[in-house]
């Protein structure tokens, strides 16, 4: 199922993501902004895997013997 969500840009903005849309890196504008948000999932995702590297590396990582401890 899919929502509208309307947002409002400034001019030179909304003037990337018509160009990116002519250009035909994108097929419309509501694609454009998905691959954006998708971008922005996976970036925070990897945030979150270093983090949690790090946290391993310091001695801080939790193992586990079974997938029911994640409980």
């Amino acid at each position: 199922m899919r929502e509208v969500i309307n947002i409002s840009l400034p001019s030179p903005m909304a003037k990337t993501v018509k160009t990116a849309v002519k250009a035909g890196f994108y097929s419309s504008t509501s694609e454009f902004f998905r691959d954006l948000l998708r971008d922005w999932q996976r970036g925070r995702l990897l945030n979150e895997l270093n983090k949690s590297q790090l946290e391993i590396a310091a001695g801080k990582g939790k193992v586990l013997r079974s997938l029911k401890e994640l409980r």
